[in-house]
């Protein structure tokens, strides 16, 4: 076995990559724009490196990666299960693996992430076929995870996004994954596949809402596609009134169309349908119902006075910005065309709020047909 340095050229998906005592960490929010809220659960969601791959080129048949992992424990929920490593060779999908922990998990709510770190772990895919090809091993999407070695029995080099075009993606926990089934089977990965398209994954779970310094991080990555999933986390925190929406929609875009994006194609994309959210304001809370989690709203539809915001408001006010903007490059899409009422009733939300792995497929397909189709807004052939 080859011991291989983990270099930024073999990361794909984060925004930056903090070197550690043991490793690599991948962020996919910058340093500066953690500064300006330290907060943990935001610190947790943003190091949970959903999207983010290591992408190389070789002839080995078996590589190996240590990792530190670490969980985060939410109280009050179940511990969650290993996080899942996707191999994929060629852009398929041939192997899974895990890195069981048995340290000390880190929780949520501490001030800093100073448990024990957990023991390293090596998560080892074999029987790679014997020839050139591209592989891909994606990390765990709800699992903080340092990178500390790299080995492979053939030589590697990484591979860039060749050519191909590369869309930055900015939205709630459902962008983030969920319920996914893994890593490359979120709905943002799998529309990606399947339109030849790069992905950098700004899906930061409980934590899309209309943050300057996410703005500011997007305005400053380069991409030649952008889209940004607006509404169910304003709307499940209860994070501001109608006075505030509008104004805050269009300084996010106003950030993001500053600098190196006056004219990228941009998608805004309202929230999927959420029965319980459409016409009842929030906040939220977690609920347990027959030993199932489940979310449902503390407010009544009587509460929208006051300029509360309910999910019809938001995709309404959306239809008005988008338009009102009068820019020829930014488009809309209303995202129960991803996942309606007649997806409600076949694929129900199993807590609500969250659709599950079939839920993720069905958006990510027709996400890809819409946006990325004949008519869409990313239309384009990808080298």
């Amino acid at each position: 076995m080859i011991n291989i340095p983990i270099t930024s050229g073999l990361v794909r998906g984060a925004l930056e990559l903090e070197g550690t005592e043991h490793g690599l960490l991948p962020h996919r929010l910058p340093a500066r724009a953690r500064a300006q809220f330290p907060d943990a659960y935001l610190a947790a969601v943003e190091a949970q490196p959903s999207g983010v791959r290591l992408a190389f080129r070789t002839r080995a048949t078996t590589v190996e990666l240590d990792v530190l992992p670490t969980k985060v424990i939410h109280p009050g929920f179940p511990e969650p299960e290993d996080g899942i490593y996707d191999l994929l060779v060629d852009g398929h999908l041939t192997g899974r693996g895990t890195a069981t922990i048995t340290g000390q998990p880190v929780r949520e709510k501490t001030a800093r992430f100073t448990g024990q770190p957990t023991p390293e772990k090596t998560v080892r895919f074999t029987g790679l076929p014997d020839r050139e090809k591209d592989v891909e091993i994606w990390l765990p999407l709800r699992e903080i995870t340092e990178l500390v070695a790299l080995r492979a029995d053939a030589p590697l080099v990484a591979t860039s996004g060749r050519g191909r075009r590369v869309w930055l993606h900015h939205g709630s926990s459902i962008s983030h994954g969920s319920a996914a089934d893994s890593p490359s089977t979120t709905w943002p990965a799998l529309a990606a596949a399947r339109a030849g398209v790069e992905l950098i994954n700004l899906g930061l779970g409980g934590n899309a809402l209309l943050d300057p310094f996410t703005a500011r991080a997007m305005r400053e990555t380069p991409a030649d596609l952008i889209s940004v999933k607006i509404g169910i986390n304003l709307v499940n925190h209860d994070l501001m009134r109608l006075r505030a929406f509008g104004p805050a929609v269009h300084g996010f875009l106003d950030t993001i169309r500053e600098g190196s994006h006056p004219s990228t194609p941009l998608l805004v994309i309202s929230p999927i349908l959420c029965p319980f959210l459409e016409d009842t304001p929030g906040p939220i809370t977690p609920h347990f119902d027959g030993g199932r989690l489940k979310f449902r709203s503390v407010a009544t539809p009587q509460d929208t006075k006051d300029g509360r915001l309910t999910l019809t408001v938001i995709r309404d006010e959306l239809t008005r910005i988008v338009a009102n903007r009068n820019d020829p490059n930014l488009h809309y899409l209303d995202g129960r065309t991803l996942y309606g009422e007649a997806d409600y009733a076949e694929l129900p939300l199993p807590d609500e709020l969250h659709p599950d792995s079939a839920g993720h497929r069905r958006i990510g397909e027709r996400f890809a047909a819409q946006a990325f189709g004949s008519h869409g807004p990313f239309t384009g052939t990808d080298g």
